[in-house]
């Protein structure tokens, strides 16, 4: 029973909102926004899972005294102290002490994680861009050229700003439409899977 019920509540909803799409009426759209709500409990759910999972690994790293565990009294902390902040009598998200946190804590580390990215992509663009190849020359042609159009070249900058156009909007978008093409048949591939209970891994190894 752990095995069939879910598998026939994803069978019954995935046909009836495949039929709900190519079949639109109102009570269809009604079971629609119905799906929709439940979807939100569902995530809440999960997010509540996400939270008592993160407690419970940090829990058990200081515990242990486990390797870096002081990052996770930092998490732990940070995590309680924001949603304590949080509250409506602490004055709630538009709250000042919340506000600040966010603004001079939050936002600034968000800052300079992106900041180290970007040497991470100059790292990885400099080892995947060299000239060893046809292939790899024209990408490293492609990719330069894209990269001068957003600085000031001078007399160079219209003719550069038309090939950096064309590239975007004629085998950039071909390539992009190839892939999204791709990824549409491999979701609709793996969601037939789910619905007629061929994929199992969503239920577990029980």
């Amino acid at each position: 029973m752990k095995q069939q019920i879910p598998l026939v509540l994803v069978f019954v909803f995935g046909v009836l909102l495949a039929i709900q799409y190519f079949v639109p009426s109102e009570p269809s759209q009604r079971f629609y926004e119905v799906a929709l709500d439940g979807l939100t409990v569902i995530g809440i759910f999960a997010m509540v899972l996400g939270i008592w999972s993160q407690i419970h690994v940090g829990y058990n790293k200081i515990k242990r005294r486990a390797e870096d565990w002081q990052y996770s009294v930092v998490t732990l902390v940070s995590m309680f102290g924001m949603a304590f902040c949080g509250l409506s009598f602490m004055g709630g998200l538009n709250g000042p002490i919340f506000r600040q946190l966010y603004n001079n804590i939050f936002i600034p580390i968000q800052a300079a994680i992106f900041s180290l990215l970007a040497f991470y992509i100059a790292s990885a663009s400099y080892r995947a861009f060299r000239a060893r190849s046809a292939v790899s020359t024209v990408l490293l042609v492609a990719a330069l050229l894209l990269m001068l159009r957003v600085i000031p070249t001078g007399p160079l900058a219209d003719p550069i700003n038309q090939i950096g156009s064309w590239m975007l909007m004629v085998p950039n978008m071909a390539a992009k439409r190839a892939i999204l093409i791709g990824v549409g048949l491999g979701s609709v591939a793996t969601a037939l899977k789910i619905v007629l209970g061929i994929e199992r891994s969503y239920l577990g190894k029980d």
